[in-house]
Protein backbone atom coordinates (compact mmCIF):
# COMPACT_ATOMS: atom_id res chain seq x y z
CA UNK A 1 0.00 0.00 0.00
CA UNK A 2 3.00 2.33 0.83
CA UNK A 3 4.44 1.88 -2.48
CA UNK A 4 0.94 2.15 -3.94
CA UNK A 5 0.26 5.41 -2.87
CA UNK A 6 3.79 6.48 -3.44
CA UNK A 7 3.75 6.08 -6.85
CA UNK A 8 0.28 7.61 -7.52
CA UNK A 9 1.51 10.72 -5.73
CA UNK A 10 4.08 10.83 -8.28
CA UNK A 11 2.27 10.51 -11.06
CA UNK A 12 -0.31 13.22 -10.01
CA UNK A 13 2.48 15.25 -8.45
CA UNK A 14 4.67 15.28 -12.15
CA UNK A 15 1.01 15.92 -14.04
CA UNK A 16 -1.17 18.75 -12.05
CA UNK A 17 1.00 21.57 -12.06
CA UNK A 18 0.09 25.54 -12.56
CA UNK A 19 -1.69 24.71 -15.27
CA UNK A 20 -3.98 21.84 -14.27
CA UNK A 21 -4.63 22.69 -11.00
CA UNK A 22 -5.01 26.36 -10.95
CA UNK A 23 -8.08 25.93 -13.87
CA UNK A 24 -6.21 27.26 -17.15
CA UNK A 25 -5.88 24.18 -18.23
CA UNK A 26 -8.76 22.82 -17.81
CA UNK A 27 -10.19 26.27 -19.65
CA UNK A 28 -8.73 25.86 -22.60
CA UNK A 29 -9.15 22.30 -22.52
CA UNK A 30 -12.76 21.59 -21.66
CA UNK A 31 -14.82 24.19 -19.99
CA UNK A 32 -14.31 26.11 -23.43
CA UNK A 33 -16.40 23.43 -24.47
CA UNK A 34 -18.97 24.00 -22.33
CA UNK A 35 -20.78 20.49 -20.99
CA UNK A 36 -19.40 18.14 -23.42
CA UNK A 37 -15.91 19.37 -22.17
CA UNK A 38 -16.69 18.27 -18.69
CA UNK A 39 -17.89 14.74 -20.15
CA UNK A 40 -14.24 14.90 -21.72
CA UNK A 41 -12.96 15.18 -18.26
CA UNK A 42 -14.56 11.64 -17.72
CA UNK A 43 -13.07 10.19 -20.32
CA UNK A 44 -9.35 11.33 -18.83
CA UNK A 45 -10.17 9.01 -15.57
CA UNK A 46 -10.39 6.28 -18.03
CA UNK A 47 -7.28 6.46 -20.67
CA UNK A 48 -5.01 8.01 -17.63
CA UNK A 49 -4.71 5.10 -15.56
CA UNK A 50 -4.47 2.65 -18.44
CA UNK A 51 -1.92 4.36 -19.94
CA UNK A 52 0.01 4.77 -16.91
CA UNK A 53 -0.33 1.54 -16.21
CA UNK A 54 1.38 0.47 -19.04
CA UNK A 55 4.28 2.87 -18.77
CA UNK A 56 5.70 1.63 -15.38
CA UNK A 57 5.18 -1.58 -16.68
CA UNK A 58 7.60 -1.07 -19.72
CA UNK A 59 9.76 1.07 -17.31
CA UNK A 60 10.41 -2.07 -15.48
CA UNK A 61 10.62 -4.58 -18.17
CA UNK A 62 13.20 -2.35 -19.98
CA UNK A 63 15.31 -1.11 -16.81
CA UNK A 64 15.59 2.36 -17.48
CA UNK A 65 17.53 5.29 -15.98
CA UNK A 66 15.58 8.23 -18.33
CA UNK A 67 13.33 7.91 -21.02
CA UNK A 68 15.64 7.16 -24.26
CA UNK A 69 15.48 3.90 -24.18
CA UNK A 70 11.96 3.74 -23.93
CA UNK A 71 10.83 5.77 -27.03
CA UNK A 72 13.72 4.37 -29.23
CA UNK A 73 12.06 0.47 -28.13
CA UNK A 74 8.35 1.97 -28.80
CA UNK A 75 9.09 4.59 -31.62
CA UNK A 76 12.39 2.52 -33.58
CA UNK A 77 15.57 3.74 -34.05
CA UNK A 78 14.83 6.33 -37.01
CA UNK A 79 11.66 8.25 -35.31
CA UNK A 80 12.96 6.84 -31.63
CA UNK A 81 15.54 10.11 -31.87
CA UNK A 82 13.34 12.26 -33.20
CA UNK A 83 10.54 12.07 -30.40
CA UNK A 84 13.21 11.60 -27.91
CA UNK A 85 15.08 15.43 -28.87
CA UNK A 86 11.72 16.47 -29.04
CA UNK A 87 10.02 15.62 -25.71
CA UNK A 88 13.52 16.29 -23.64
CA UNK A 89 13.34 19.95 -25.08
CA UNK A 90 9.31 19.97 -24.36
CA UNK A 91 10.24 19.31 -20.69
CA UNK A 92 12.52 21.66 -20.40
CA UNK A 93 9.59 24.49 -21.44
CA UNK A 94 6.74 22.77 -19.30
CA UNK A 95 9.33 23.61 -16.35
CA UNK A 96 9.68 27.24 -17.86
CA UNK A 97 6.01 27.47 -17.63
CA UNK A 98 5.57 26.51 -14.15
CA UNK A 99 7.90 29.13 -13.66
CA UNK A 100 6.16 31.62 -15.56
CA UNK A 101 2.85 30.56 -13.80
CA UNK A 102 4.38 31.02 -10.25
CA UNK A 103 4.98 34.57 -11.44
CA UNK A 104 0.69 34.77 -12.37
CA UNK A 105 0.37 33.50 -8.74
CA UNK A 106 2.68 35.75 -6.95
CA UNK A 107 1.10 38.71 -8.75
CA UNK A 108 -2.72 37.04 -8.39
CA UNK A 109 -2.35 36.20 -4.55
CA UNK A 110 0.52 38.45 -2.91
CA UNK A 111 0.22 41.47 -5.37
CA UNK A 112 3.71 40.96 -6.15
CA UNK A 113 5.81 41.65 -9.42
CA UNK A 114 6.19 38.29 -11.57
CA UNK A 115 9.81 38.60 -11.28
CA UNK A 116 10.03 37.83 -7.24
CA UNK A 117 7.54 34.08 -8.19
CA UNK A 118 9.99 33.25 -11.30
CA UNK A 119 13.25 34.34 -9.26
CA UNK A 120 11.53 32.41 -5.86
CA UNK A 121 11.09 29.26 -8.25
CA UNK A 122 14.38 28.97 -9.22
CA UNK A 123 16.01 28.92 -6.46
CA UNK A 124 13.83 26.07 -5.38
CA UNK A 125 14.37 24.43 -8.20
CA UNK A 126 18.13 24.68 -8.16
CA UNK A 127 18.19 23.81 -4.39
CA UNK A 128 15.81 20.77 -4.76
CA UNK A 129 17.61 19.33 -8.13
CA UNK A 130 20.96 18.22 -6.42
CA UNK A 131 19.07 15.88 -4.49
CA UNK A 132 19.16 12.31 -5.10
CA UNK A 133 16.26 10.57 -7.46
CA UNK A 134 14.43 8.80 -4.19
CA UNK A 135 14.38 12.23 -2.34
CA UNK A 136 12.97 14.16 -5.19
CA UNK A 137 10.19 11.10 -6.21
CA UNK A 138 9.41 11.20 -1.79
CA UNK A 139 9.33 15.14 -1.98
CA UNK A 140 6.82 15.35 -5.54
CA UNK A 141 4.39 12.43 -3.71
CA UNK A 142 4.22 13.96 -0.29
CA UNK A 143 2.73 17.17 -1.84
CA UNK A 144 -0.31 15.58 -3.76
CA UNK A 145 -2.91 14.93 -1.31
CA UNK A 146 -2.71 18.51 0.71
CA UNK A 147 -4.21 19.82 -3.24
CA UNK A 148 -6.61 17.40 -3.72
CA UNK A 149 -8.43 18.40 -0.24
CA UNK A 150 -8.16 22.20 -0.94
CA UNK A 151 -9.78 21.42 -4.39
CA UNK A 152 -12.65 19.48 -2.88
CA UNK A 153 -13.36 22.23 -0.69
CA UNK A 154 -13.15 24.74 -2.99
CA UNK A 155 -15.40 23.07 -5.54
CA UNK A 156 -18.65 22.18 -3.29
CA UNK A 157 -18.19 26.16 -2.92
CA UNK A 158 -18.59 26.69 -5.98
CA UNK A 159 -21.41 24.45 -6.78
CA UNK A 160 -23.48 26.05 -4.18
CA UNK A 161 -22.27 29.60 -5.08
CA UNK A 162 -22.27 29.51 -8.72
CA UNK A 163 -25.60 32.26 -9.74
CA UNK A 164 -25.87 32.17 -13.40
CA UNK A 165 -28.04 30.24 -15.72
CA UNK A 166 -26.73 27.16 -18.39
CA UNK A 167 -27.05 29.66 -21.02
CA UNK A 168 -25.14 32.25 -19.72
CA UNK A 169 -22.12 29.69 -18.92
CA UNK A 170 -22.60 27.74 -22.39
CA UNK A 171 -22.61 31.19 -23.98
CA UNK A 172 -19.45 32.41 -22.02
CA UNK A 173 -17.74 29.16 -22.92
CA UNK A 174 -17.84 29.53 -26.55
CA UNK A 175 -15.89 32.63 -26.17
CA UNK A 176 -12.63 31.22 -24.06
CA UNK A 177 -9.55 30.70 -25.55
CA UNK A 178 -9.63 26.61 -26.80
CA UNK A 179 -7.03 24.59 -27.91
CA UNK A 180 -9.20 22.65 -30.98
CA UNK A 181 -12.64 23.35 -32.56
CA UNK A 182 -13.85 20.17 -30.69
CA UNK A 183 -14.80 18.70 -27.44
CA UNK A 184 -12.93 15.05 -28.48
CA UNK A 185 -10.33 16.48 -29.78
CA UNK A 186 -9.40 19.10 -26.95
CA UNK A 187 -10.02 15.58 -24.35
CA UNK A 188 -7.66 13.50 -26.41
CA UNK A 189 -4.66 16.26 -27.15
CA UNK A 190 -4.69 16.54 -23.11
CA UNK A 191 -5.27 13.07 -22.43
CA UNK A 192 -1.84 13.12 -24.48
CA UNK A 193 0.05 15.94 -23.04
CA UNK A 194 -0.81 14.49 -19.97
CA UNK A 195 0.81 11.26 -20.57
CA UNK A 196 3.44 12.85 -21.94
CA UNK A 197 4.02 15.40 -18.87
CA UNK A 198 4.15 11.91 -16.94
CA UNK A 199 6.25 9.74 -19.55
CA UNK A 200 9.54 10.11 -18.21
CA UNK A 201 9.48 9.98 -14.72
CA UNK A 202 6.92 7.08 -14.42
CA UNK A 203 8.86 4.62 -16.71
CA UNK A 204 12.08 5.66 -14.28
CA UNK A 205 9.74 4.97 -11.37
CA UNK A 206 8.73 1.32 -12.86
CA UNK A 207 12.23 0.42 -13.05
CA UNK A 208 13.59 1.68 -9.97
CA UNK A 209 10.74 0.85 -7.01
CA UNK A 210 10.82 -2.95 -5.87
CA UNK A 211 7.28 -4.11 -5.34
CA UNK A 212 6.41 -4.06 -8.94
CA UNK A 213 2.49 -4.97 -8.11
CA UNK A 214 2.41 -1.43 -5.67
CA UNK A 215 3.84 0.47 -8.67
CA UNK A 216 0.90 -0.96 -11.17
CA UNK A 217 -1.63 -0.12 -8.78
CA UNK A 218 -0.13 3.07 -8.05
CA UNK A 219 -0.10 4.16 -11.61
CA UNK A 220 -3.87 2.93 -12.17
CA UNK A 221 -4.76 5.07 -8.65
CA UNK A 222 -3.05 8.44 -9.54
CA UNK A 223 -4.51 8.11 -13.23
CA UNK A 224 -8.08 8.00 -11.33
CA UNK A 225 -7.09 10.84 -9.13
CA UNK A 226 -5.62 12.97 -12.20
CA UNK A 227 -9.37 11.99 -14.02
CA UNK A 228 -10.73 13.23 -10.77
CA UNK A 229 -9.34 16.56 -10.18
CA UNK A 230 -9.74 17.14 -13.99
CA UNK A 231 -13.50 16.64 -13.23
CA UNK A 232 -13.57 18.73 -9.96
CA UNK A 233 -11.55 21.80 -11.33
CA UNK A 234 -13.18 21.59 -14.43
CA UNK A 235 -16.81 21.76 -12.95
CA UNK A 236 -16.15 24.26 -10.58
CA UNK A 237 -14.45 26.62 -13.19
CA UNK A 238 -17.74 25.85 -15.44
CA UNK A 239 -20.20 26.47 -12.90
CA UNK A 240 -18.68 30.13 -12.35
CA UNK A 241 -17.77 31.06 -15.84
CA UNK A 242 -18.82 34.42 -15.07
CA UNK A 243 -16.70 35.34 -12.39
CA UNK A 244 -13.40 33.45 -13.52
CA UNK A 245 -13.21 33.72 -17.58
CA UNK A 246 -10.90 36.33 -17.51
CA UNK A 247 -9.01 35.07 -14.63
CA UNK A 248 -5.11 33.44 -15.21
CA UNK A 249 -5.86 31.08 -12.62
CA UNK A 250 -9.43 30.99 -12.11
CA UNK A 251 -9.61 28.18 -8.68
CA UNK A 252 -7.00 30.77 -6.94
CA UNK A 253 -9.80 33.33 -7.49
CA UNK A 254 -12.43 31.14 -6.21
CA UNK A 255 -10.93 30.53 -3.05
CA UNK A 256 -10.22 33.66 -2.32
CA UNK A 257 -13.82 34.47 -2.69
CA UNK A 258 -14.76 31.51 -0.69
CA UNK A 259 -12.48 32.72 2.32
CA UNK A 260 -8.91 34.62 1.94
CA UNK A 261 -7.57 32.29 4.21
CA UNK A 262 -8.01 29.38 2.47
CA UNK A 263 -7.16 31.62 -0.52
CA UNK A 264 -3.99 32.08 0.74
CA UNK A 265 -3.23 27.71 1.59
CA UNK A 266 -4.75 27.45 -1.86
CA UNK A 267 -1.79 29.56 -3.06
CA UNK A 268 0.85 27.61 -1.08
CA UNK A 269 -0.99 24.61 -2.63
CA UNK A 270 -0.69 25.74 -6.12
CA UNK A 271 2.73 26.90 -5.22
CA UNK A 272 3.79 23.41 -4.38
CA UNK A 273 2.18 21.58 -7.37
CA UNK A 274 3.77 24.25 -9.78
CA UNK A 275 7.31 23.01 -7.67
CA UNK A 276 6.66 19.50 -8.41
CA UNK A 277 5.89 19.30 -11.89
CA UNK A 278 8.96 22.07 -12.46
CA UNK A 279 10.69 19.64 -10.52
CA UNK A 280 9.78 16.46 -12.03
CA UNK A 281 10.18 18.25 -15.80
CA UNK A 282 13.39 19.56 -15.36
CA UNK A 283 15.19 16.32 -13.62
CA UNK A 284 13.74 14.42 -16.66
CA UNK A 285 15.44 16.78 -18.89
CA UNK A 286 18.80 16.85 -16.82
CA UNK A 287 19.22 13.07 -16.76
CA UNK A 288 18.53 12.91 -20.33
CA UNK A 289 22.21 13.70 -20.76
CA UNK A 290 23.92 14.33 -17.34
CA UNK A 291 24.28 11.80 -14.59
CA UNK A 292 22.85 12.69 -11.39
CA UNK A 293 25.41 14.06 -8.54
CA UNK A 294 28.39 14.66 -10.87
CA UNK A 295 29.65 18.52 -10.84
CA UNK A 296 28.00 18.70 -14.76
CA UNK A 297 25.11 17.87 -13.66
CA UNK A 298 24.81 20.65 -10.82
CA UNK A 299 26.00 22.99 -13.09
CA UNK A 300 23.35 22.18 -15.66
CA UNK A 301 21.20 22.47 -12.93
CA UNK A 302 21.71 26.01 -12.47
CA UNK A 303 21.79 27.09 -16.41
CA UNK A 304 18.49 25.26 -16.56
CA UNK A 305 16.95 27.06 -14.25
CA UNK A 306 18.05 30.56 -14.96
CA UNK A 307 16.91 29.64 -18.86
CA UNK A 308 13.88 28.87 -17.58
CA UNK A 309 13.08 31.83 -15.39
CA UNK A 310 14.11 33.99 -19.28
CA UNK A 311 10.80 32.19 -20.41
CA UNK A 312 8.67 32.73 -17.69
CA UNK A 313 8.01 36.72 -19.36
CA UNK A 314 6.26 35.22 -22.45
CA UNK A 315 3.64 35.01 -20.23
CA UNK A 316 1.44 31.80 -19.08
CA UNK A 317 -1.92 31.69 -20.88
CA UNK A 318 -0.02 31.65 -24.02
CA UNK A 319 2.73 29.60 -23.16
CA UNK A 320 -0.19 27.33 -21.73
CA UNK A 321 -2.49 27.79 -25.29
CA UNK A 322 0.90 26.65 -27.50
CA UNK A 323 3.23 24.57 -25.75
CA UNK A 324 0.93 22.13 -24.34
CA UNK A 325 -0.96 21.22 -27.27
CA UNK A 326 2.02 20.82 -29.22
CA UNK A 327 3.21 18.29 -26.78
CA UNK A 328 -0.55 16.54 -27.08
CA UNK A 329 -0.14 16.15 -30.94
CA UNK A 330 3.59 14.53 -30.80
CA UNK A 331 2.42 12.33 -27.40
CA UNK A 332 -0.49 10.96 -30.31
CA UNK A 333 2.19 9.05 -32.03
CA UNK A 334 4.03 7.71 -28.62
CA UNK A 335 0.70 6.27 -27.32
CA UNK A 336 -0.25 4.75 -31.05
CA UNK A 337 3.50 3.26 -31.05
CA UNK A 338 2.73 1.65 -27.34
CA UNK A 339 -0.69 0.49 -28.85
CA UNK A 340 0.91 -0.95 -31.28
CA UNK A 341 3.51 -2.87 -28.82
CA UNK A 342 0.91 -3.82 -26.49
CA UNK A 343 -1.02 -5.56 -29.76
CA UNK A 344 2.08 -7.21 -30.72
CA UNK A 345 3.14 -8.63 -27.45
CA UNK A 346 -0.53 -9.95 -26.93
CA UNK A 347 -0.40 -12.02 -30.28
CA UNK A 348 2.75 -13.47 -29.23
CA UNK A 349 0.96 -14.90 -26.30
CA UNK A 350 2.49 -13.14 -23.36
CA UNK A 351 1.72 -11.34 -20.14
CA UNK A 352 4.11 -8.54 -20.12
CA UNK A 353 5.78 -6.02 -23.45
CA UNK A 354 8.39 -7.22 -25.08
CA UNK A 355 11.66 -5.41 -25.24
Amino acid sequence: MKTTLRVAGVYVGAVVGAGYASGQEMLQFFVSHGVWGIVGTAVTMILLPILGYHLVRLGDQLNVKNHKKVLYHLCGKYLGPVIDLVLTFFLFGLGAIMIAGSGSLFEQSFGLAPIWGYLFMSLVLILTLVLDTNKIITIISSLSPYILVLLFIIVIYSIFASQANFSTLESLASQQLTVSPHWTLSTLISVSFNFMVGFAIMVVVGSVEKDKRGVRNGAILGGVALGVIAIIVALGVYLNLDRVHQAEMPILLLANEFNPVVGFFMALGLLMMIYSTAATSFYTFLVRFFEPKTNGYRGAVVVTCILGLSFGFIGFVDLVNTVYPLLGYIGFIVIVSLIVNIVRSSKRGRQTLQP
